[in-house]
């Protein structure tokens, strides 16, 4: 746990990967989604991307993620929707293209804001949220209750109950 409250996960998470342990992440949402139809995991760049393909794999569906900024190679309608950053402290504008039935994979759950942006962009793009997959859950923090009290069914891996400097609790 660093400065600001930030949980260092980059030795394994988000920015060095552990492939294996995506895997069985992917198995285990794999498993607890059985029996729900889903077309598309949607996630948002960046940290999500890498375990929403491995989770993909397990579904043999495709990834669809939600951009930060408009590029300009995405032509015709997109939808949009802004969404703050805790990590960054910044408001990005989240673009995508979609309108199926969507399982929404995230490296985090703290606040919400993005997990609540995804499912404001699927529900104008006419999609239906059929749960979301979530690596590791700030339990102590607002975004799960917020997001389950939407009608989101939200299956999180690893649940924080408390943290600090040199200690992390799990539910």
């Amino acid at each position: 746990v660093g400065p600001g409250n930030i949980l260092k996960v980059d030795s394994f998470l988000n920015h060095q990967m552990d492939v294996a342990l995506f895997a069985a992440m992917g198995q285990e949402w794999a498993r607890l989604f059985a029996g729900e139809k889903i077309d598309k995991i949607l996630t948002i760049e960046a940290s999500g991307i890498g375990v929403a393909c491995v989770a993909a794999q397990q579904f043999e569906v495709p990834v669809v993620f939600a951009k930060k900024s408009r590029t300009k190679n995405i032509a015709g309608d997109v939808y949009r929707v802004e969404v703050p950053s805790f990590t960054h402290g910044t408001v990005n504008d989240v673009i995508l293209k979609a309108g199926e039935r969507l399982l929404l994979i995230d490296d985090f759950l703290a606040n919400g804001a993005a997990l609540e942006g995804l499912i404001r962009l699927a529900r104008q793009a006419g999609a239906l949220v059929v749960g979301a997959g979530i690596a590791v859950e700030k339990a102590f923090q607002p975004g799960g209750d917020r997001i389950r009290a939407m009608g989101v069914r939200v299956e999180s891996l690893a649940r924080i109950g408390s943290m600090s400097p040199g200690r992390i609790e799990f539910c």
